[in-house]
């Protein structure tokens, strides 16, 4: 009886040591993006040398600018392999946790260099929401390094500008979110914390000019809570009232604007009264 024996996994793993090998004997990231680029491989095993180039990077001691622009070189090579790195973001965000503080620190400066050069689309940003509540640590970390590489590679001016640029306001909210002033002064202290509040310019203005009523909205939440309850129950005591007195709700809410003009008409005369005060004490004085 013949025994079918599945090479996929084989194929898979020796696929995975030749491109390991090739990035980790070239001289320079010329040498390596031509040399990998003669491997033939399969559709959808682009993904494959993605993941490879990123775990050879983590590994390095510190983060070598080799594999940042051997990441590059196959971006603008092949747009397959930029939506690979896109996924590869995503994925190593949503597990940065996982990492050690050095391989998060590499990962962090090499997708700093595929932004930084366009290799890799900014919409990639609109993964990470910038909140006390949906970052740790480690995530703030990896944020960090991140847009400190990319001020030191754009410059402080030209890094505002593209976090300014209006069509891609949508991708951007999620790390100056606008969504309630808690949020918005957690990204604007994190990134002052880190030497950026100039990034941070469009998001205190905006900060500014809410209305007062809304920034005061998180500190009165319980208190209106509790309004709310008493309201419930003074209505449902009202409506019991109703129903023994059915006119009452109208003449109150009749009787308030009358004791309102009362009270304005006692102010006028109030008023006036000091005048002829004041008036009758300068006649005599004269």
């Amino acid at each position: 009886m013949m025994k079918i024996k599945d090479e996929t996994e084989t194929n898979l793993v020796n696929l995975r040591r030749t491109i390991y090998l090739t990035i980790m004997s070239s001289v320079d990231f010329e040498e390596a993006g031509h040399k990998l680029l003669k491997i033939k491989l399969e559709p959808g095993q682009e993904m494959e040398l993605c993941i490879m180039l990123l775990e050879c990077c983590s590994q390095e001691r510190t983060y070598l600018r080799y594999y940042g622009l051997l990441g590059q070189r196959f971006c603008m090579i092949n747009k397959v392999y930029q939506e690979n790195f896109e996924k590869c973001f995503v994925q190593q965000y949503s597990m940065i946790h996982r990492l050690e503080t050095n391989k998060l620190r590499n990962v962090a400066k090499f997708f700093a260099h595929l932004l930084g050069t366009d290799a890799l689309p900014w919409h990639v940003l609109a993964y990470i929401r910038l909140t006390e509540e949906d970052t740790t640590s480690s995530s703030r970390i990896f944020i960090k390094i991140l847009f400190q590489e990319l001020s030191e590679h754009l410059g402080i001016r030209t890094l505002n500008e593209r976090l300014s640029d209006p069509a891609m306001q949508e991708s951007f909210e999620s790390i100056f979110p606008r969504d309630n002033p808690k949020n918005a002064r957690f990204s604007i202290n994190f990134f002052t914390s880190i030497g950026l509040g100039g990034i941070t310019e469009n998001l205190r203005e905006y900060l500014k000019n809410m209305p007062r009523l809304i920034l005061q909205q998180p500190e009165s939440l319980p208190d209106s809570e509790s309004e709310g309850e008493s309201d419930e129950e003074s209505g449902s005591s009202g409506s019991s009232d109703s129903d023994s007195d059915s006119g009452s709700p109208e003449s109150e809410s009749e009787s308030d604007p009358s004791s309102s003009e009362e009270d304005e008409r006692a102010r006028k005369r109030s008023r006036r009264h000091r005048r002829d005060e004041r008036q009758r004490k300068r006649s005599r004085q004269s």
